[in-house]
């Protein structure tokens, strides 16, 4: 297949259908400090396309922060009962307020006063704190719709690099790189 966008596709609609896949959209997200301290975490797919792979966060977290300082990142899926993998290398860019207002709208009412509630990666005394703000938020937005805060919205990886990898017997696997450039995706095989 020559569009990657359209063979991830197939893949995750694949890894949906398999039941045994609890959760076919976690990834995991690597990124960069301004040290030079990597870190890496699961996060959920929310959308893609041609433009990239999108995920939410609280903009105050340590995922944003790193991003910010160092817009490259990287992605994985690893669906293990289809003995797939797919890499993504690229870099992040904010998605528009109008995606993440979309977005946030869907969300359950719980998820978003959670996201009002939570100062995601900063360190918490106890968890009667946040038990308490959620308390606080949830009376502040009753009877009404919750807005997206200022400080929650999303990052788009723009992929530069993607790698699918199927298993194969004796670790013979079967992996395809593909390359994008300003005419458009090249592709070429790996040996395993």
């Amino acid at each position: 297949m020559s569009q990657p966008i359209a063979l991830f596709s197939e893949w995750l609609t694949e890894a949906r259908q398999q039941k045994s896949i609890a959760e076919p959209t976690a990834m995991s997200l690597a990124t960069v400090n301004g040290n030079g301290q990597p870190s890496v975490r699961i996060v959920l797919l929310k959308a893609h396309d041609e433009r990239g792979f999108v995920f939410y966060t609280n903009l105050e977290s340590r995922k944003s922060d790193d991003i910010r300082g160092n817009p490259k990142a990287a992605l994985c899926f690893h669906w293990m009962p289809l003995e797939k993998q797919v890499r993504i290398e690229g870099h992040l860019e904010a998605v528009s307020d109008a995606e993440a207002d979309a977005y946030f709208a869907t969300r359950p009412r719980e998820s978003q006063i959670g996201a009002w509630s939570s100062q995601q990666s900063r360190p918490l005394d106890s968890r009667d704190t946040l038990v308490q703000r959620i308390t606080e938020n949830t009376k502040k937005f009753e009877g009404k719709p919750v807005p997206r805060p200022h400080f929650w919205s999303g990052w788009r990886l723009v992929p530069d690099v993607i790698e699918f990898w199927e298993q194969g017997a004796f670790r013979l696997h079967d992996r395809a790189l593909y390359t994008r450039s300003a005419s458009g995706w090249s592709v070429a095989r790996l040996y395993p």
